[in-house]
């Protein structure tokens, strides 16, 4: 499958603004999303700053911006500036607070207001209803799963993200996403399920123009690498 067969959306998944600007010029992808461990690794130090720098920079897609707050109150506040940053902004909202409570609560009063929300950090069936129950009928919302963590703790994503899928359909206007990729063949996964929205970080996103390669170009390509390395030894086994 060739990258421009996909039906899936390609949002790439990233909080350095230079590469997300980037990303936005090569025009793979049709959105954005950010988290706060990522906001750390790309060192933000000033988070409405550099909101507002990549709103600006990328008016014409959507993007998601999290909260950072662990409680109903502060997250609402933060929930409703980041909303006013822009039309095409999603707000990330965890489906649960540190201690485990969940914020459906807090997604209905949102969803309520009008604002656009990106359910983050869900990994169950039962947290993925609890989030599109909560939303407003004909309101615009996300809801990420984080499928390639479940991958990582040996449990097979695809059931999920079909459940998903499923419910998220039962509310128009309601989106499924597939988070935490992990390879590009996960495009082709999320793909084939009918997700909505696949996320994905610069690393993978750099082996997109690859995507479609014939089996026997993949294995002459790695000879072709392992003889250029062989020549950059520069030693060889016979004496």
């Amino acid at each position: 499958m060739t990258f421009k067969q996909l039906k899936v959306a390609v949002y790439a998944d990233g909080a350095d603004k230079n590469e997300m600007i980037s990303e936005y010029k090569k025009g793979y992808v049709s959105g954005f999303t950010t988290n706060p461990s990522l906001m750390k690794k790309a060192g933000v130090t000033d988070y409405v700053s550099f909101a507002k720098e990549v709103c600006e920079a990328i008016p014409d897609l959507p993007l998601s911006f999290e909260v950072f707050g662990d409680d109903f109150d502060t997250m609402e506040k933060e929930a409703k500036v980041i909303a006013a940053l822009g039309k095409n902004v999603f707000v990330k909202i965890p489906i649960m607070l540190t201690d485990g409570t969940s914020t459906a609560p807090l997604i209905k009063k949102l969803s309520d207001a009008g604002i656009q929300l990106n359910v983050t950090a869900i990994f169950t069936v039962a947290q993925v209803k609890a989030a599109v129950h909560a939303f407003k009928k004909g309101t615009k919302n996300i809801v990420s799963v984080f499928a390639g963590r479940l991958a990582d703790a040996g449990t097979d994503p695809i059931p999920v993200m079909k459940k998903t899928c499923k419910i998220c359909k039962s509310k128009p206007g309601t989106l499924s996403l597939w988070a935490s990729t992990r390879e590009l063949f996960n495009l082709v996964e999320a793909d084939r399920i009918g997700c909505d929205i696949i996320t994905v970080p610069n690393s993978v996103l750099a082996k997109i123009p690859g995507m479609g390669k014939t089996p026997m170009q993949g294995s002459k390509d790695t000879v072709l690498t392992f003889a250029k390395d062989i020549k950059d030894l520069g030693f060889s086994i016979l004496k």
